[in-house]
């Protein structure tokens, strides 16, 4: 049976074309058969939805659909590709398909086995690889349709495979959709990256753009009306689009430039679509006159212009961009382009041969022709940065498996991420077969392997260049268990002394002491003694002259006065004055903070309840009941309490990952008031705690530091 969504694509094809489709899917079910995706779907799910993309996304034709259905439906029939091309179903292809289709089925078949240490997660020499691979370019096309197709679902793979799979997707494929001109797939791979991999974010600012929705509309409206007339008068036919960024390139902005989404003034532009014939010279003509009617009503930004019109992007695109300013320091983007230009930088260029309606096989060659120059060439490059703003690296070990690491990590932060022994006895290793030192930091795509010594024993300057918090937490373990040990020792041997002198040092003293030496407590001056560093004669005679110096304090100045002094801290206010009276509270389902961006919703029975925008029942409320929002903010000027706030925290490995997590949490201004821990069926471990903190921003560090421990797989403020 043809499914209704394969029906749709067959409507435009000729009837050789649909047969060779229909039989490359009964193909496909058979071999299929039985086959289940991780959630229990059938997995003929994945073929057809990544056909679909293909040929209504994309716009490849009946042979492309063609080879992904019969490269899914062999896919199982052997472990490598050289199985694959030998299998008994390839055989039987090269019987029933044109030599083309079997070209791009042998490549998807090559590329499918890629490693991710063969591609360094290096967009450029992913593309390399794929070259050598196969010199058709469909082949990429169908590639990037694949992991579409994957994104759009992931929620079917098992957590512990979806992290990979969204790494892939941001390093390779995002950039490699880019360089192609498929914006709309580039786009997407974006968003549902930031959607799993900082899904707090993700709906902090889809919510956001939900509830300024409205400003937008209204703030088009004005930029639009001055210029009806003048666009009416001089005969040109247009639709005009306010285009807002996409949560992932919003989020982009507000990590480089370190605002939150508020200080983001370029978050949509207005579009000028021109309808006119596809008349090269026609179109710039009436892209720069309604560029001069735009520039004529408002101030342009002259650095901020972009002419891709006389020179096209490698990829194909064509536009007109500039920034005027409306008035009031507000600041729009405006983009012009004609309708086919737009058909272009929307749907991508293999859309050409269906524009309009018309199929023309040359227009389609010509950009797969264009493709394959750009794959051979590099074309354009994509310069987005996100593995540094995201804060992170990723390395291989010798055997291929990926790690994770934070920016700045070195050979060591390496070292104690494979195991807390291996990192302790770590003297140094080798980066792509170079011989480097503990002190060495990692680069994305590294392969990295760690040699150890028996001897070897962490010392305090390894805290200067480690930055992963299990490390510096297992360094300094280690070296509190070497100082117990010598200040045991050295605090049998201080007394021993002391015994044999007659002579009784007060607490006050000792303290002044520990101090003096330049020590942070008492422990730490008890192991100096311990391991020689202070000797011990010349701690007595320093004791005794400062034990005298506190009694010539005393008879000049008495007893010295303890003062008490009470520190204000920060009391949390919302609103400004403008609130009068208005009593409030906060919501319970997601307990803001001080600094969190906050909305206020005007509740029958509670008065106004203060709900955080990334709460997760913020787009219900935004959507269902607009008439009952309240914009409301914290005054800047005012005194904070702590607030509390809840933490659900997953780790796995032992429970004593607790005390590194507790360690973690105590480094900042925050108090715990509870910490409840669950075994979980898998294995792992769930951690429920209620903590005090100051601020949005002290909480944030907390979470941020907490996930640079490995053992911690998620973090969710409840």
């Amino acid at each position: 049976m043809i499914p209704a969504a394969l029906q749709k694509i067959l409507e435009g094809y000729d009837e050789a074309d649909r047969r060779m489709v229909v039989s490359a899917w009964e193909t496909a079910s058979t071999l299929l058969q039985g086959r289940e995706r991780s959630n229990h779907h059938p997995f003929l799910e994945h073929p057809l939805g990544v056909a679909r993309i293909v040929a209504e996304e994309i716009g490849l034709k009946a042979d492309s659909v063609t080879a992904v259905l019969l490269h899914e439906a062999g896919r199982f029939q052997g472990e490598d590709a050289a199985a694959l091309d030998n299998s008994e179903a390839m055989a039987g292809f090269r019987k029933n398909y044109p030599a083309e289709v079997l070209n791009i089925v042998s490549g998807l078949n090559h590329i499918s086995f890629i490693t991710l240490q063969e591609t360094n997660l290096n967009e450029e020499r992913y593309r390399k690889l794929i070259l050598s691979y196969s010199t058709d370019p469909r082949v990429v096309l169908i590639k990037l349709a694949d992991r579409l197709e994957i994104m759009r679902n992931l929620e079917c793979f098992p957590p512990s495979k979806r992290k990979a799979k969204i790494t892939e997707t941001i390093l390779l494929y995002a950039p490699l959709a880019h360089q192609l001109g498929l914006y709309r797939v580039k786009s997407e791979m974006e968003d549902l990256f930031l959607k799993y991999a900082e899904p707090e974010q993700y709906r902090l600012i889809t919510n956001h753009l939900k509830a300024t929705e409205k400003d937008r509309e209204a703030l088009a409206e004005r930029f639009i009306d001055p210029l009806k007339e003048k666009l009416d008068k001089a005969g040109i036919r247009y639709t005009m689009k306010a285009r807002t960024k996409s949560a992932y390139s919003i989020w982009k902005k507000m990590q480089a430039q370190k605002v939150p989404f508020e200080k983001i003034y370029d978050v949509f532009a207005m579009r000028f679509i021109i309808d006119c014939p596809p008349e090269k010279k026609l179109e710039h003509q009436l892209c720069w006159q309604v560029y001069s009617l735009v520039t004529e009503e408002y101030t342009p930004d002259t650095n901020r212009l972009r002419d891709w019109l006389s020179q096209p992007k490698a990829n194909g695109y064509e536009s007109l961009h500039t920034t005027v300013d409306t008035g009031g320091g507000t600041f729009v983007e405006v983009q012009i382009r004609t309708t086919r230009m737009d058909f272009e930088a929307e749907q991508g260029g293999a859309s050409h041969w269906s524009y309009k309606g018309v199929q023309s096989e040359a227009m389609l060659d010509g950009w797969l022709r264009r493709v394959r120059t750009m794959m051979s060439g590099g074309g354009e490059h994509y310069t987005d940065l996100t593995p540094e703003l995201l804060g992170e690296v990723y390395v291989f070990t010798p055997k291929g498996d990926l790690r994770q690491l934070p920016q700045g990590a070195t050979l060591l932060d390496f070292a104690f991420e494979i195991h807390s022994g291996v990192g302790i006895r770590c003297t140094g290793g080798r980066i792509n077969g170079r011989m480097v030192q503990l002190r060495e930091r990692l680069k994305t795509g590294d392969v990295v392997e760690i040699l150890t010594g028996k001897n070897q024993k962490p010392n305090r300057d390894w805290l200067d260049f480690v930055v992963t918090s299990k490390a510096r937490n297992k360094i300094r373990l280690c070296l509190k268990e070497e100082e117990n040990k010598q200040a045991a020792a050295g605090k049998e041997l201080l007394e021993r002394r002391l015994k044999n002198w007659k002579l009784e040092i007060p607490d006050s003293v000792m303290a002044l002491l520990v101090k003096r030496y330049g020590h942070k407590t008492l422990n730490e001056l008890f192991a100096a003694i311990g391991s020689g560093t202070i000797d011990i004669i010349e701690f007595r005679d320093r004791a005794i002259a400062e034990m005298a110096a506190a009694e010539v304090r005393e008879e000049e100045t008495g007893k010295p006065r303890r003062t008490l002094r009470e520190e204000s801290g920060d009391y949390l206010i919302i609103g400004d004055d403008t609130m009068g009276k208005v009593g409030y509270r906060m919501a319970r389902c997601c307990n803001p903070i001080y600094g969190d961006a906050v909305f206020g919703f005007v509740t029958v029975k509670e008065g106004l309840k203060i709900h955080r925008m990334s709460c997760p029942n913020a787009a219900r409320l935004l959507e269902t009941y607009p008439y009952r929002i309240q914009k409301v903010r914290w005054r800047s000027s005012a005194e904070r309490t702590s607030s509390q706030t809840s933490l659900r925290i997953l780790y796995a490995g032992e429970e004593s990952a607790s005390c590194e997590i507790i360690s973690t949490i105590s480094l900042f201004k925050a108090s715990i008031r509870s910490f409840v821990t669950t075994d979980r069926a898998d294995g792992s471990h769930e951690i429920n705690t209620q903590i005090y903190v100051s601020s949005n921003e002290e909480l944030e560090k907390i979470i941020a530091n907490l996930k640079k421990n490995k053992a911690v797989r998620q973090v969710t403020r409840l």
